[in-house]
């Protein structure tokens, strides 16, 4: 039974605040059991009085971040519907940095936080986010280097559940009728999208194979190679030699596993290795999938010279990655992505690709938009997620699943909204044989 007029009213104008809204679009539930807020709305529990510290020392993205992935706040129900309303709200409906409060806003909660027996010294943030500020400069190769780590070497274990069989980590390429709706938010049930996640995956591989035009004998790289998936299909089902290349040392043992037990050794090589090191040139064809967000704008130049230069003249790059669809903004560092997710990460605009790779000496041949794809996926990974949810967290720690269902989550919100999208663009490196006259070749 809950009482109400309790915490939770104070809470609640608290949140508000925060959000930068007349009325906050949950219902909020406090530690005393006390309810406030719309009836019917998603619900955000307030476990203890720390979740509005949290908030108060950072009050903004950060602090709920960390209130969430601490296990101070959660949210039992459905986790879309709860991140769909929070992200509606006032300041997260805005793409960019979150605006810090005004000095009155700061004094009101600050006063909200007595009243609530919640002032203290700040939390220690959770374990889960990342430390790298002490590994090098931005984009150098140690700080690179930790910043994969951080990210990929969480246990191969907990990313099989997740990924399921086919161990790809980026965006699925669905059939027409995978989401028949017209976008409008009627959006397929997670269980039935898991079930249809491999073969998805699997036409995304192939699609690649077959924009790059990959044929018997061509010796491919993959940059940012994951757990190999990419380079087996390739040499299985193409008869190609892949070089793989990748800063995380469990991705790299995976891969070579997954190698050996599929005869594949002497196709595909992988390698821990920084792709501005691979010295070992030229290639027919070069693929990089959900690799150059690590890369960051400053480092893009160097990034589309360095692939050209590895590519023969006629050989084709894919470059598949996530753009910021929201227009010119300032990365915040203080936000939930970077402090726990992709440290140092950048998603930068189609645009901003295209003209890399076009002041780069590449000719563009083709751009397919997949941003409902992706949204499919990370639905899809949600639902493997929450399956496995015990396990996933005994493997790692229960903090590092709630990151990743917490990632996942607001990621597919993102792409089903049109605030980021996922793009492949094939480029060639100009001379050898022409490009094809249509693109049914790939179709």
């Amino acid at each position: 039974m809950t009482t109400r007029n309790g915490n939770a009213d104070r809470l609640a104008k608290a949140l508000a605040i925060v959000l930068g809204t007349p009325e906050i679009p949950l219902r909020l539930r406090a530690w005393d059991g006390s309810e406030a807020g719309p009836e019917g709305a998603p619900v955000l529990e307030f476990h203890s009085r720390r979740a509005l510290r949290r908030i108060l020392w950072s009050p903004g993205q950060l602090g709920l971040s960390r209130a969430y992935v601490s296990g101070d706040i959660d949210a039992p129900g459905d986790i879309f519907a709860a991140f769909t309303a929070l992200s509606s709200a006032g300041k997260f409906a805005e793409p960019g940095p979150f605006k810090p409060l005004s000095a009155g806003e700061l004094w009101t909660l600050f006063r909200t936080a007595v009243r609530l027996g919640a002032l203290g010294p700040n939390p220690a943030p959770p374990p889960e986010e990342a430390r790298i500020a002490t590994k090098g400069r931005v984009h150098s190769r140690r700080r690179d280097a930790a910043a994969i780590s951080h990210h990929y070497d969480v246990g191969n274990d907990f990313y099989s559940l997740v990924l399921g069989p086919s161990m790809v980590y980026s965006c699925a390429v669905w059939p027409e009728d995978a989401w028949p709706g017209s976008g409008d938010g009627q959006v397929p049930s997670g269980a039935a999208l898991a079930d249809g996640l491999d073969a998805a995956q699997e036409a995304k591989l192939d699609l690649v194979c077959r924009k790059l035009g990959l044929t018997a004998g061509m010796r491919v790289l993959d940059v940012g190679c994951g757990w190999g998936s990419f380079a087996l299909h390739a040499a299985a089902k193409y008869g190609v030699t892949v070089v793989g290349v990748t800063l995380s040392n469990e991705q790299a043992i995976l891969a070579r596993k997954r190698a050996a037990e599929a005869g594949l050794t002497e196709h595909v090589d992988i390698r821990v290795q920084d792709y501005r090191d691979v010295r070992d040139g030229p290639f027919d064809a070069v693929s990089s999938i959900g690799m150059s967000e690590h890369v960051g704008r400053v480092e893009m130049p160097r990034y589309t010279a360095a692939l050209f230069n590895l590519l023969r003249p006629g050989g084709r790059l894919l470059n598949h990655a996530i753009s910021w669809n929201a227009g010119p903004t300032d990365p915040d560092p203080d936000s939930f992505i970077p402090r726990y997710v992709f440290p140092d990460g950048e998603m930068i605009s189609l645009g901003a690709m295209s003209l890399a790779l076009e002041s780069a000496g590449f000719e563009i041949l083709d751009v397919e938009a997949l941003r409902r794809h992706y949204a499919l996926t990370l639905r899809a990974w949600v639902s493997r997620l929450e399956e496995h949810w015990d396990e996933a967290s005994k493997l790692t720690s229960l903090g590092r699943a709630r990151v990743w269902r917490l990632y996942m989550a607001s990621s597919a919100l993102g792409f089903e909204n049109g605030l980021t999208g996922v793009n492949q663009v094939l480029v060639q490196r100009p001379g050898g044989d022409p490009p094809p006259l249509r693109r049914t070749r790939w179709l």
